[in-house]
């Protein structure tokens, strides 16, 4: 518990100071580092010739597509044809097409999903050209929608998608990733470009030693929320997380910039607050600019989401830990006493508490790296990650994460709208049919791709040849495959196959789908809030800011994840909970 603690600590230090420095380079108000970035920014809009200039909403959505797009066609291009000597001492072959559409589809999307093993599967030119830059990109696209989202939501202009995508990768995820790097080469992660080493073991068995640029992989991986490891062991293995150090750096990294959004919504709200009440008073008092810069370090409106998700994620560890460490009572049963709780597939220089934390923060913020062996969690203990996925709301990923959230507040403030005769409003924003629409086909999405798809592999031969472990199990392997995919994941319980024709395929159309459909439909209901006029709050508004609103949100994400996910979790790792 120690452990945990220290390590939830740590990020709620980290947060603050990282939030507040987000929050002014998104709003272009001064920050220390200005100075530096305020030229390479201007030197690479000028390259590129980049306008400034606003976006609606359509614009953005239409410029996040299309760059998203160009960058697919590129790097499929490149793994189709890495088995030329470019940064390539292994001499890796061109990746098969299926399987370069599965990883191509993934990475762009933030997914990092991985069919192949990255030591076998990818030259050192396709780690870094394609798997590194997408990273990049994919966080940074993510990240852009959101704070568009935001400001949407607020009544502001939605800003300019190129300009808040380079922004976010030139002044945080470039230099951030260059710390933790180097951090993480301090603690032993490697870092170079020699081929893999074939060393003789003590049985007198060959075995061959990866190597490459894993820490420049490592720190993008977790600080932009993607998940796939330069080896197939990913985190687990000490060459990308040697000891538990490297384990609680990489746990921070994944937790900052989803954590941070909410920090800039919060302080975003409290802006308009400020500047809706000062324009109230017919009046703007001398000291307003100082009354805005005064230090709000989350804001209300921003307390009240991160209220909920961390109420929805200590549920989700509590139950993981505890079902970890008790284990299950096949041991007993055989007359075999012991207290160790369920280390199957866990590294013992992690044990069961990081090992859990480790598989709830990287299910709840959507990075999808492992350091553990999800396939032999315990039924409830891998409950949490599947129903994390499933809700995708749990911090979430690089801005996608509060985006859902956001939806579910405004499905909240209609809900209670409708129990009390009034008009539902959310941050002065009337909420109206056209709103209301879009938000259920925002919801309805998610669950739509991960049972449609669940119920065709199960019902045809190519879906089911990839269980490996008949029964409740198997049911749950196809669950998570897919709602990993769809919640844009990338972790699975690897005891599935799935380096196939059917599950390339169908994971690259739940990934691709999961990802743009939601937020093309989330930015046109910030472009709808956008051009409404505000409206003032009377006594019968539903107050937003406080944790009764945070509670409501978290009964109202539970009820929905029970309605469209319970009967199906109750064929898979519940009964198998049961059984046991």
């Amino acid at each position: 518990m120690l452990q945990i603690l220290l390590t939830l600590l740590i990020f709620l230090v980290i947060i603050f100071p990282c939030g507040n420095y987000l929050y002014k380079m998104t709003n272009n108000k001064k920050t220390f580092a200005d100075p530096l970035f305020d030229k390479v920014d201007s030197g690479i809009f000028k390259i590129l010739k980049i306008e400034k200039s606003d976006m609606d909403w359509k614009e953005y959505a239409l410029s996040l597509i299309l760059l998203n797009a160009c960058l697919v066609l590129l790097s499929y291009l490149v793994l189709r044809i890495q088995s030329i000597g470019i940064f390539n001492p292994n001499k890796i072959g061109s990746m098969e097409e299926t399987l370069a559409f599965n990883t191509i589809i993934s990475f762009m999307t933030n997914t990092n999903l991985q069919h192949y093993a990255g030591e076998s599967g990818l030259s050192y030119f396709s780690q870094m050209f394609v798997i590194i830059m997408m990273m990049f990109t994919s966080a940074a696209s993510g990240y852009a929608a959101c704070v568009a989202m935001i400001r949407g939501i607020l009544g502001e202009k939605m800003g300019n998608f190129f300009v808040d995508f380079i922004k976010i990768i030139t002044r945080f995820l470039l230099p951030a990733s260059i710390i933790v790097g180097l951090l993480l080469v301090s603690q032993g992660v490697i870092q170079n470009f020699n081929s893999n080493i074939l060393i003789k073991t003590i049985e007198g068995k060959n075995q061959e030693l990866g190597a490459g640029p894993v820490a420049a992989l490592e720190a993008i991986k977790h600080l932009g929320t993607n998940g796939g490891g330069f080896f197939g062991a990913n985190s687990s293995t000490p060459f990308e997380n040697p000891n538990i150090i490297s384990n609680i750096i990489e746990l921070i990294s994944m937790m900052l910039l989803p954590g941070s959004c909410v920090f800039i919504f919060g302080k975003m709200a409290h802006d308009k607050f400020i500047k809706k009440s000062a324009s109230e008073n017919e009046q703007i008092p001398e000291h307003t600019d100082k009354a805005m810069a005064k230090k709000v370090w989350l804001g209300k409106e921003g307390q009240s989401i991160f209220i909920a998700m961390s109420i929805l994620f200590v549920i989700g560890l509590g139950i993981c830990y505890h079902n970890e460490l008790n284990g299950v009572n096949g041991a007993s049963l055989s007359g075999i006493s012991h207290n160790m709780g369920n280390m199957e597939g866990k590294e013992m220089r992690f044990g069961i508490a990081q090992s859990s934390l480790f598989t709830t923060v990287t299910t709840s913020f959507t990075t999808g790296t492992v350091n553990n062996m999800h396939d032999t969690l315990t039924p409830l203990g891998g409950l949490v990650p599947l129903l994390h996925m499933m809700l995708n709301v749990v911090f979430g990923g690089a801005g996608v994460g509060l985006m859902n959230m956001l939806i579910y507040a405004i499905l909240a403030v209609f809900i209670c709208g409708l129990m009390i005769g009034k008009t539902p409003e959310y941050l002065g924003k009337k909420i109206e049919g056209n709103e209301m629409k879009l938000a259920a086909l925002s919801i309805i999405i998610h669950p739509l791709l991960i049972l449609g798809f669940s119920a065709l592999a199960v019902s045809i031969n190519p879906g089911l040849e990839g269980i490996t472990n008949p029964g409740f199990h198997g049911l749950s392997q196809i669950l998570y495959e897919y709602s990993s995919s769809a919640a844009n994941n990338g972790s699975g319980f690897e005891g599935l196959a799935d380096n196939t024709i059917f599950w390339n395929i169908t994971c690259g159309l739940v990934m691709f789908f999961g990802r743009y459909l939601a937020i093309i439909i989330q930015l046109a209901i910030a472009g709808n809030l956008s051009k409404k006029i505000d409206i003032n709050e009377t006594a019968g508004t539903l107050k937003t800011n406080n944790l009764t609103f945070s509670i409501i949100l978290v009964i109202i994400v539970y009820i929905f994840a029970a309605l469209t996910f319970l009967p199906v979790l109750a064929l898979g790792p519940i009964a198998e909970w049961l059984v046991l």
